[in-house]
């Protein structure tokens, strides 16, 4: 995993890219966040110059703002679809888990 600093460094051969949103609640400096909270914001075009052909494109969700909305009906991005429905399987065995007491159901 690399945090990168500019679209610039966005390596040529990732398998996947994990986007998430500048984090307001790391900033003590509420100007500096005002400041940066646009500067990653993963657009179409963004998306075309820098992912690789098989590049899947994650996001924790929800979004705020920092991916495009165009970006969803690019067939790698996965945030919306594959990865959101594993998300409900890994939820559903979690809720098995805890409200079983780890008995098998």
């Amino acid at each position: 995993m690399i945090e990168i600093k500019s679209f610039e460094e966005i390596p040529a051969d990732c398998h996947f890219w994990y986007w998430t949103r500048v984090q307001k609640e790391r900033f003590a400096d509420k100007q500096e966040y005002e400041k940066l909270k646009l500067s990653f914001i993963l657009t179409k075009k963004l998306v075309g110059k820098k992912a690789g052909k098989n590049t899947l494109i994650m996001h924790p969700l929800p979004r705020v703002g920092e991916i495009e909305t165009a970006v969803d009906a690019d067939p790698r991005a996965v945030y919306l679809t594959t990865e959101a429905k594993n998300g409900m399987y890994v939820r559903m065995a979690l809720f098995s888990l805890i409200l079983s007491n780890g008995k098998k159901v």
